[in-house]
């Protein structure tokens, strides 16, 4: 049976306790999540790339199945380097579904051989989103009750 290789992309601008959840949640699923952290032309990143990979191996350094790397360009391209035939993505509301859909379906239409997996926030984490951290620590109000303790701004 061919390894079960599962790619989680995002900005993790910065990782967040939904994202943390999404994670260990799915981990179990496969035989290895690796958290991509794509860089998007169209955004100005709040943190570093280099910080947002410390942060994250930081979080899931005692997790062996679970690593971070950093790409460029597109994410099918990217799972076909990892030999990953899945592509992870999580879902606060109704809303994401139907934006998360249509990433799915072309990624489908680029690359067939690849499952998008959905999985929802637990409800304590559902109004989590890096946007709204971003802009706590921005007024420099505190943000750590959304952040895993690895990330310090």
């Amino acid at each position: 049976m061919p390894e079960r290789i599962c790619l989680f992309p995002g900005s993790f601008d910065p990782i967040t306790l939904g994202h943390v959840d999404i994670i260990r949640r799915a981990a179990d699923l496969f035989d290895q999540l690796i958290i991509g952290i794509g860089t998007n032309s169209s955004k100005q990143a709040m943190f570093s790339l280099e910080q947002r990979k410390d942060w994250i191996a930081e979080v899931f350094q005692n997790e062996p199945k679970i690593s971070v790397q950093s790409y460029e360009g597109l994410t099918v391209d990217f799972c076909r380097k990892l030999n990953a035939r899945f592509i992870l993505r999580g879902i606060r509301y109704v809303s994401d579904f139907e934006y998360e859909r249509a990433i799915a379906d072309m990624n489908h239409s680029l690359a067939p051989e690849l499952e998008t997996i959905f999985l929802t926030s637990s409800a304590q984490h559902a109004s989590i989103s890096s946007t709204l951290v971003r802009d706590v620590i921005r007024n420099h109000g505190d943000a750590r009750q959304f952040l895993p303790a690895a990330v310090r701004y």
